[in-house]
């Protein structure tokens, strides 16, 4: 279970306004970090803490199928996104990166900026804890959750080989 305050953003987020792509040579993830979300919402890297999450409309990550996106996202301290929906590609580098990500339109509708939320990625159940409104996204499979839990595919794929 995680629970953080909301940054909220619209439809079609796409890659290049995660992490711009004159920032794609940044040699770590805390340099992504850095720029992350500055072309859309400049106060973002500067009020983000630790644990926070993001929500947004449909099709967040949509353009370019680079994993610097959901990289930037995560080494910037966000817990987790919750969208109406994701492009596919994001979605994947997510789960390939060890990041969560629930897909929920009535969350992403309802849910405000600043908002609390918390999030039990077991059940899937999102909870505003600002309106007290609960919503439903599918909850992972148990191996997608091992995934995320191994911090990656390769470091799941590592663990599975040597245990």
């Amino acid at each position: 279970m995680i629970t953080g305050t909301v940054f909220k953003y619209g439809d079609n987020v796409d890659t290049d306004v995660i992490i711009p792509a004159r920032y794609l040579n940044a040699p770590s993830p805390e340099e992504l970090a850095s720029h992350c979300m500055e072309d859309i919402d400049a106060d973002f890297v500067h009020e983000v803490k630790p644990g926070d999450i993001m929500v947004a409309g449909a099709n967040f990550g949509c353009g370019s199928s680079r994993e610097h996106a959901p990289i930037a996202i995560r080494a910037s301290g966000v817990s987790c996104v919750i969208a109406a929906s994701f492009a596919r590609i994001f979605y994947r580098n997510a789960i390939n990166i060890g990041f969560p990500i629930l897909e929920c339109p009535e969350a992403a509708e309802k849910i405000a900026k600043g908002d609390k939320v918390s999030v039990d990625f077991d059940t899937g159940v999102i909870t505003d804890e600002t309106t007290g409104e609960r919503f439903h996204a599918a909850a992972f499979p148990a191996f997608i959750n091992r995934i995320i839990e191994s911090g990656g595919l390769l470091p799941y794929l590592k663990a599975r080989q040597d245990g």
